[in-house]
């Protein structure tokens, strides 16, 4: 006979698959057993991914599910293996990625008495994830009510990881011996499917509309269109700044910088524009206009904090991405609602040409004077990575970002593009573990090629997540930018400040070969040269995993750079002086 747990799993994943879940990362263990079984039996409605690190796991599923827009569901046995789950549960969160926790754990008669691999998990992820809940136990005494119990649970969380804002849900399902039995696996559910009522778009009140529909009349209004993770409603947002006559400043993980849509309103060169005090004075707006979460670039959000004018947040979150401060006005509504609304009530309005003209000129100047800069550096440019990708990525192609220079040099450095690139990252919290993982998961259910830019430390943080490319026969190109540490501090004051300490407690050089480790994992590694693209291109083009490396030096990095952006801003001011 199957056990009680083997009756309440099956009507568990039942619902989950009805609400939309297909897939479900496993990190091995025993008291997950239940789970195990029933997920990969043949005929499993929801496909099972096996992976040997919880941590990498977490963010595995977490990049199956930003590139699906689909909830994927964690699997693992009770102690620390749930605790490792935490990190991608942080950035399921703050990056608003639908995930479902099922965390298997100890019975509670088991729990606070010394019983191995049990730790606290009621509420492991406090204030991290939507909704947790602590099912009892599958009792034969009450397996009905357990059942009831267990589909309610599940329906509630996947309804609200896809609910606006998308995040993850936490389920622990405690587990009493025995864990299996030998006909456990043809346990049918005789659980009814709930169903879920359709999530509505969020719509602006109407005294918001009406108070945007005013100060949107002014002439000189900027578009901010920051990081959302399933991207932001590119063609309400697109077709609204045609007929505002306003730029669009327009981040890589936005969804706005490249597709196939009208990019003539696209500002991608902002983050050297604003470098300069007399440009950012000369384009200083009467209204802005934000959508997404905090821009990636520090110089951008820096401007928008010191701005004396009206500017509009529209989030249809309880919580407000805007870590200056500079919102005057916060309208909690779905972005494409708001922006459809929006753009009927102004379709009266007569857009001024000379105020996104001055826009283009100065964006286009910057753009083709760093690009030209950059291609004519005889040495080693970690900006001239984003510059390769944005030529050879083909239509179809998924770019992931890494966190800290790397995707600040895709902002800087990566033109707008009129081919159906995807551009994620992980910038809810921003923090360099799992990004190998993540790239990974993508290229799991990814339709077209992805590739990864990553620098050296935060490769090494996670070099168990390339271990589902070979297992899975998936492909990955990775550029690895190798500075031999954190290249990033370089940047900021405590290069100065702390100059007899710096080398050591931040630039932290590792020294190490990370040819090696490629090899570990089945990879084949090569250098990048100067100009990598018939290399990422033949990389992009072979199955399996790519690793091509750009070795810099990170004092040298840091004048470049300048160099670079000096070039950028020399255009602008003379196309504005004109």
């Amino acid at each position: 006979m199957a056990t009680p747990a083997d009756s309440v799993v099956r009507a568990l994943l039942n619902q989950l698959a009805a609400g939309g879940v297909r897939h479900a990362v496993i990190a091995s263990g025993s008291r997950n057993t239940p789970l195990t079984a029933a997920l990969t039996l043949e005929g499993s409605a929801i496909r099972p991914w096996l992976h040997l690190d919880e941590r990498s796991a977490g963010y595995f599923a977490l990049g199956m599910a930003r590139q699906l827009g689909q909830p994927v569901a964690l699997v693992c046995t009770s102690g620390t293996a749930a605790a490792n789950f935490l990190p991608a549960a942080v950035e399921a969160n703050l990056s608003r990625v639908p995930l479902v926790l099922l965390t298997a754990d100890r019975p509670p008669e088991l729990r606070d008495i010394g019983a191995a691999q049990t730790i606290d998990q009621v509420n492991l992820y406090g204030t991290h994830v939507k909704y947790a809940r602590d099912l009892d136990p599958a009792d034969a005494d009450r397996l009905d009510a357990g059942i009831a119990a267990a589909v309610e649970a599940a329906a509630q969380a996947v309804a609200l990881a896809r609910s606006a804002p998308e995040g993850p849900v936490h389920l622990n399902l405690p587990f009493r011996d025995p864990l299996i039995e030998v006909d456990s696996g043809s346990a049918e559910s005789r659980a009814a499917i709930l169903e879920a009522a359709p999530s509505l778009p969020l719509e602006p009140r109407a005294v918001e509309l009406e108070r945007a529909v005013a100060l949107c009349r002014r002439e000189r209004g900027v578009i901010v269109a920051g990081p959302e993770s399933l991207g932001l409603p590119t063609a309400a947002i697109i077709d609204l700044a045609g007929r505002l006559g306003w730029p669009v400043l327009a981040d890589p993980l936005s969804g706005l910088r490249a597709g196939v849509h009208d990019l003539g309103s696209i500002v991608d060169a902002y983050d050297v524009l604003l470098r300069d005090a007399d440009i950012a004075a000369t384009l200083a707006p009467e209204v802005v206009l934000r959508f997404g979460a905090s821009p990636v670039s520090r110089v951008l959000t820096q401007w928008l904090g010191v701005l004396a004018v009206p500017q509009l947040l529209v989030d249809p979150g309880a919580r407000w991405r805007d870590p200056e401060g500079a919102a005057s006005e916060r309208i909690a509504a779905e972005p494409a609602a708001f922006a459809r609304e929006l753009g009927a009530a102004l379709a009266d309005a007569t857009p001024s040409s000379a105020w996104l003209a001055a826009w283009q000129a100065a964006n286009g100047a910057a753009r083709d004077a760093m690009s030209e800069t950059i291609r004519c550096l005889d040495e080693p440019f970690e900006g001239r990575v984003p510059l390769d990708l944005a030529e050879v990525l083909p239509d179809g192609a998924t770019l992931v970002a890494g966190n800290s220079m790397s995707v600040r040099d895709i902002d800087s450095f990566l033109p707008s593009t009129s081919r159906a690139l995807r551009i994620v990252g992980t910038r809810g919290a921003s923090g360099i573990d799992g990004v190998a993982s993540t790239a990974v998961g993508a290229a799991a259910v990814a339709e077209g090629p992805v590739a990864l830019v990553v620098g050296d430390l935060s490769f090494l943080h996670d070099l168990n997540g390339l271990w589902p490319i070979a297992r899975y026969d998936l492909s990955l190109t990775v550029l690895l930018v190798n500075n031999d540490g954190g290249g990033i501090f370089h940047f900021l004051p405590q290069r100065e400040l702390m100059a007899e300490r710096f080398e050591e407690w931040f630039g932290t050089p590792h020294g190490l070969d990370l040819r090696h480790a490629v090899t570990l994992y089945g990879g084949r590694h090569g250098a990048l040269p100067l100009d990598g693209r018939e290399a990422i291109t033949e990389a992009l083009d072979r199955p399996g995993l790519d690793v091509l490396e750009l070795r810099t030096e990170r004092d040298r990095n840091v004048e470049l750079h300048q160099q670079v952006w000096r070039a950028g801003i020399e255009a602008a001011r003379g196309v504005l002086d004109r």
